[in-house]
C-alpha cells in the first residue's frame, strides 16, 4: 500500500482573530500571536524531521506568511509554493468584518450559531456597498480568479468545500500520487472543509 505524506497547517491568530471580528476573504495580518504560533509550527516541524517537496497556501496574508515562516523555520525557504484563492478561508458575506459579540446582539446568538456551525447555511451576502466589498472584489491579486461568475458574495462550509475541492482533486492527489511530501498552509474552514471530504471518502 502506497504511503502518502501531507501535513495540513492552519494560519496563526490574525489581527481580526484577535479582535473576534468575521475575517474571511479581508487579507488581515498576522498578529504578534500568531508570528510566534507559525514560529512554534516550524519548530516543531524541524523537530519531527519534516521536509517536503512542494507547498499550497492561500491568496491571503495570513496563510503566506505562517507557511514562509514554517519553511524559514525548517530550512526550505526556496520550496516550490503554489498560491490559490480556492484554498482561501471561507467567505463570510455581510459579515466580514462584525464583530462577533456585537453579530450576536443584532441577528440573535441562535443564528449565528446556524451560520457559524451549519454545513449548509450560508450567512448574509456582502453587497455592493458594504465596507470592505470594494477592498476585496477589486483586489488586484484575484486578476486571474475567480471570475466575476464565480467570486463569492457568501460561503457556507458546503460551498466552501465545493470551491475547495477541485483544486485538491486536480492539482494536489496528482502529486500525492506521484510520491510528493505537500504542506498547505490555509485556513481553519477550507482545512475542515478537505478533512471532512477526506472522512467520507474514508467512510466509503
Amino acid at each position: 500500500m502506497s504511503k502518502y505524506r501531507i501535513v495540513m497547517v492552519r494560519h496563526g491568530e490574525s489581527e481580526w482573530n484577535k479582535l473576534n471580528l468575521f475575517c474571511g476573504w479581508y487579507d488581515a495580518d498576522l498578529s504578534d500571536k500568531g508570528k510566534s504560533e507559525a514560529l512554534s509550527a516550524g519548530k516543531a516541524l524541524k523537530d519531527a524531521g519534516y521536509t517536503f517537496d512542494v507547498a499550497h497556501t492561500s491568496v491571503l496574508t495570513r496563510a503566506q506568511e505562517t507557511l514562509k515562516s514554517i519553511l524559514k523555520e525548517i530550512g526550505q525557504e526556496d520550496l516550490q509554493v503554489h498560491k490559490t484563492w480556492r484554498l482561501n478561508e471561507r467567505h463570510y458575506g455581510g459579515l466580514t468584518g462584525m464583530n462577533k459579540a456585537e453579530t450576536a446582539a443584532k441577528y440573535g446568538e441562535e443564528q449565528v450559531q446556524v451560520w457559524r456551525r451549519s454545513f449548509d447555511v450560508p450567512p448574509p451576502p456582502m453587497e455592493p456597498d458594504h465596507k470592505y466589498y470594494d477592498t476585496i472584489v477589486k483586489d488586484p491579486r484575484y486578476a486571474d480568479g475567480p471570475k466575476p461568475e464565480e467570486f463569492p458574495k457568501f460561503e457556507s462550509l458546503k460551498l466552501t468545500i465545493e470551491r475547495t475541492l477541485p483544486y485538491w482533486n486536480e492539482t494536489i492527489i496528482p502529486q500525492l500520487k506521484e510520491g510528493k511530501r505537500i504542506i498547505v498552509a490555509a485556513h481553519g474552514n477550507s482545512l475542515r472543509g478537505i478533512v471532512k471530504h477526506l472522512d467520507r471518502k474514508a467512510l466509503c
